[in-house]
Parts: C-alpha cells; structure tokens; sequence
C-alpha cells in the first residue's frame, strides 16, 4: 500500500519535508516509495541505496544501521537490511516481477556472508567482535552477545520472503524451528525477541505449528521486557514497531485499544522540526540524524496508513 502525496496529513507532510532536509539517501529514497509514486524505480532506487553499503565478502556495513561504525560486515547490518527490503515487498511497487528479481539478487549475495559468520547448527550473532574496530552505541559493549533466535529468525523469515535459498538458510530454518519451541514453551522473551519470532511465525508455511506459537506468545505481551503493549516511559518495542499497518497479520494479536493509544503516543512525539526523536544514544550527531530519519519513515508510514 502506497500512501501518495494527495493522501497524507499535515503531520505527515512535515515528516517528509524532515526527511528531504535530514535523512540520508535511504530513507529518502524509501519515503518516496511510500509517499510518492509506487513506481518500480522507486523500489529499485533502495535497493541501489543499501548496496552501497556492500562489501566484498557479500555482508553490508559501513554504519547500515546507525550504531554500528565499522565498516565491515555484521548480521546486524544485514538484519536492518532485510527489514527495510520487506517494506519494499509490502509498498504497490513489491508485487513488480522486476522488484521482486532484484530483491532476491540482493537478498542472494548475502548468503555468502551470513554463512560464514553464523555457528555450525546456523544460529547467527547480533554482531560480531569485527565491530569494536569503531564508534559504536554505548549499548553494544564489546559485542559479546550469544547467537540466538534474534536475529537469526528475523533474518531468515525476510531471506524466505524475498526468494532466496542457501544449505545454511535450510539450517538456520530448522534451528529455528527448533528454538522457537524452546523459548516460548520455557523461555524468557523481550521484545526483541518477540519480534524475531513473530516474524518467523509471520512467515512459517506450517501454519498449524506457526498459529499456535503465535497464540502462546500472544498471551504473554502484558509481561514481556523491553515491549509495552500500552504506552510507557522507558525504551521498548510496541505494537506498531510489530505491526505498523492496519493490514499486517500480527495487527489482530493486539487490543484495539492498545495499539489506538499507540497511534496517539506517536503523533504527540512527532518534534517542531517534522522529525521523530530516538530514545536511546547514539554514538554521535551523523547517527542520532540517521536513526531520526529511519524512525521518522517508520512513524509517518503507520501515522498515514491510520488517516492520521
């Protein structure tokens, strides 16, 4: 669904005049893919942009996603990535043979990468030790973060999604199969978590397996760290970083109430210069600019696609 530039409010007509005077070429690039014409030049054009962030061994870095400096490859980079890949699939442009060929090229090359950083059962690491060789989020360390279902889920379900298949993507599969069975029949889940899984579920053609996972998980939002299933203080996910359209299928997991304040706590954040503002610190004036654009495309998309 693409929100053309007849369509959005004054809010939203801010956000993109702070997108075309603060955002960098990807989000720009992706707000005219929403808020422009769906033309499949506009979906090509993002693909173009993330590639710019490519590197020889097939992985993406180069500050992709903003609190990670370095240069080199990293599965968080690729995680970002994919995200935005799977708005493009979702935009009037996504169902386009060509968009869809180009998004499996891309998704293909970075297969080779993904393979080599991930843990012989195919669980992938957040980062790797690669990323403290620059600036990064005080929230990052020194990277030791254990490979896990996030976000080894999330990347997987994207890499489906967009055509792509791999030896190590059967592995990956099967490990989160298997992981997902684990963590939400005894695990502790946050909201990271939570949306790797849901993601995965999202996205599983076993749908009896995947509804029922879905339905168990689904009980425990109330509960969860780092997610508010109503609006409060402190860092977290939300509903509609979950399911930010009214279409999505996980949109019907959440109260209607809930995800209504949400849209409301949304509007009310939107800063006097167009922009949405991050609540964590990023590591220096480029990447807080960086985070606002993405943040910014993200809340003016669910922000439009509710007639806010």
């Amino acid at each position: 669904m693409t929100l053309t530039s007849t369509a959005v409010s004054p809010a939203v007509a801010r956000a993109r005049d702070f997108l075309l005077t603060h955002a960098r070429i990807l989000e720009r690039r992706l707000a005219g893919l929403w808020f422009g014409e769906a033309a499949v030049s506009s979906a090509i054009g993002v693909f173009d942009a993330l590639d710019a962030y490519r590197n020889d061994d097939g992985g993406l870095g180069h500050g992709l996603e903003p609190d990670v400096r370095a240069p080199g490859s990293q599965p968080l980079a690729a995680d970002f990535a994919l995200d935005v890949a799977e708005q493009v699939l979702h935009s009037d442009a996504g169902g386009s043979p060509a968009v869809r060929e180009r998004a499996a090229t891309f998704a293909t090359g970075l297969l080779p990468f993904l393979a080599s950083a991930a843990e012989s059962g195919g669980a992938l690491p957040l980062v790797l030790p690669s990323m403290t060789a620059a600036p990064r989020a005080a929230h990052w360390g020194d990277g030791g973060i254990p490979a896990g279902i996030n976000p080894t889920g999330g990347i997987v379900a994207r890499l489906r999604l967009l055509g792509a298949s791999s030896p190590w993507l059967d592995r990956a599969e099967s490990y989160c199969r298997t992981e997902i069975d684990r963590v939400v029949g005894e695990g502790r889940l946050d909201g990271h978590t939570v949306a790797n899984v849901l993601r995965f579920l999202e996205y599983a053609p076993d749908r009896a397996w995947a509804d029922g996972h879905t339905a168990a998980v689904a009980e425990r939002f109330a509960d969860l760290d780092f997610f508010h299933l109503y609006p409060a203080r402190g860092y977290g996910l939300t509903p509609i970083d979950l399911a930010p359209l009214p279409g999505d299928r996980l949109r019907a997991l959440f109260p209607a109430d809930a995800v209504e304040a949400h849209l409301d706590a949304l509007a009310a954040a939107q800063d006097e210069d167009g922009g949405w503002p991050v609540a964590w610190e990023p590591p220096g004036p480029a990447a807080t600019l960086e985070w606002r654009g993405v943040v910014t495309v993200k809340a003016a998309r669910a922000l439009a696609a509710a007639g806010r």
